[in-house]
């Protein structure tokens, strides 16, 4: 479909395809506190309201009319919803390929069979390090144990045994035992995912970021673990954007892709769109899922790449990443159509050469972690804290 659109008076063509991949964040309510969480800091205000069940059947039933096909239930924590067996129940009954995103909490025997017999296919369990000490202190939370037991609960039912872990300074030094545990919990894959500052990681930036030959070496270590192993599990270690020097194509281009629907009904092209000031995007219960995603200026401002600015405009490598993330240019420069401060192309780029200048600072580790929780948000949404993030903007 080709669109003709109009965002803030300019007028641009565009070709948008159809979404294949629909993510419903179904509640941002989590008994987990992770300091990298990428909830909005400010889920506190987004929480009232959340979609129903029959809403939620509606917007599936919508998404696959217009071609989706993967859908992703995340959160918070979304075994929190009494109804996460009736909406996966539908997704089966649709014929989406669906993947369960959870920490674990409030699954038991009963919930995985009844999940399994709705039609369940995939569930991919979030584990956070080898120790009980560090699991427990970077989610604030006791669940190291529960998370062992959910893990020989999916091995059991048959599922792929799908693990991610996100890598930051407090177990990234451990990464030969996070991929024995995985071995030996049996699991096909696992997804070493570095930390990305979006969110609750970007409040707390400084303590989570690990020094740049911490990253080399797990790299490193996680490549001799792959030729070791060869085919029996599959590894994939993500790349934390600030340590490279070429931005990644955010959510696979900017609404060409991935749709998200929040716990409220908001629709999203990326999970932290909606820090971009003066985009009101679409919400489900004013709005059909195809108004949405063709005709929405929220959708169109940043699709292709005529919205660009030097050097993105003409760099010979802008197909390939489409100038990077439009959040992450927001929140640190403070304009989100410059280029991704990732980039060495990029006037900004000396922002994240800071960042990485930042993790020799000794005393990082001393500084308190903002954990997620309903009043750190509310602090937040009342501006308490606002200035902890608008640090980002103002560095010189």
């Amino acid at each position: 479909m080709v669109l003709d659109k109009k965002n803030n008076g300019v007028s641009a063509s565009t070709t948008a395809t159809q979404p294949l991949w629909l993510l419903a964040e179904i509640t941002y309510q989590c008994p987990l506190q992770c300091a990298f969480c990428y909830n909005p800091t400010d889920f506190d205000k987004h929480t009232q309201n959340e979609l129903d069940t029959n809403s939620w059947i509606k917007v599936l039933r919508q998404a696959r009319d217009l071609g989706a096909a993967q859908l992703g239930l995340s959160g918070g924590e979304p075994l929190l919803r009494k109804d996460i067996e009736e909406i996966v129940t539908e997704a089966s009954s649709l014929g989406y390929y669906s993947n369960l995103i959870t920490s674990g909490a409030g699954m038991n025997e009963k919930r995985i069979d009844a999940l399994k017999d709705g039609g369940l296919d995939h569930i991919q369990l979030s584990m956070h390090d080898i120790t009980e000490e560090i699991n427990n202190f970077i989610t604030n939370t006791k669940t190291f144990k529960l998370k062992q037991k959910i893990a020989a609960m999916i091995k059991d039912r048959g599922y792929p045994m799908v693990l991610n872990v996100v890598l930051h300074r407090y177990n990234i030094d451990h990464i030969k035992e996070i991929l024995e545990m995985a071995e030996g919990l049996g699991a096909d894959y696992i997804e070493l995912a570095n930390t990305q500052y979006y969110g609750w990681s970007l409040v707390n930036r400084d303590q989570l970021m690990p020094k740049r030959e911490q990253v080399i070496h797990a790299e490193k270590v996680t490549n001799e673990f792959r030729e070791r192993i060869g085919n029996k599990m599959k590894i994939f270690f993500v790349v934390p954007d600030y340590y490279d020097e070429r931005p990644k194509k955010c959510m696979n281009g900017w609404g060409e892709v991935f749709m998200i629907v929040t716990a409220n009904g908001d629709v999203l092209p990326c999970h932290s769109a909606r820090v971009i000031p003066n985009l009101e995007f679409p919400n489900v219960k004013d709005t059909g899922l195809k108004g949405a995603w063709y005709d929405s200026p929220a959708f169109n401002k940043f699709r292709g790449d005529d919205w660009m600015k030097e050097p993105c405009r003409s760099c010979s490598e802008k197909e390939n990443d489409l100038g990077g993330c439009r959040c992450q240019a927001l929140l640190l420069s403070g304009d989100a159509e410059s280029a991704d401060p990732v980039c060495t192309k990029s006037p900004n780029r000396h922002l994240i050469d800071q960042a990485i200048k930042d993790t020799e600072n000794p005393g990082v580790e001393a500084k308190p972690i903002m954990f997620r929780s309903n009043k750190n948000s509310k602090k937040i949404s009342d501006g308490e804290e606002k200035e902890r993030l608008e640090k980002f903007h103002a560095t010189p």
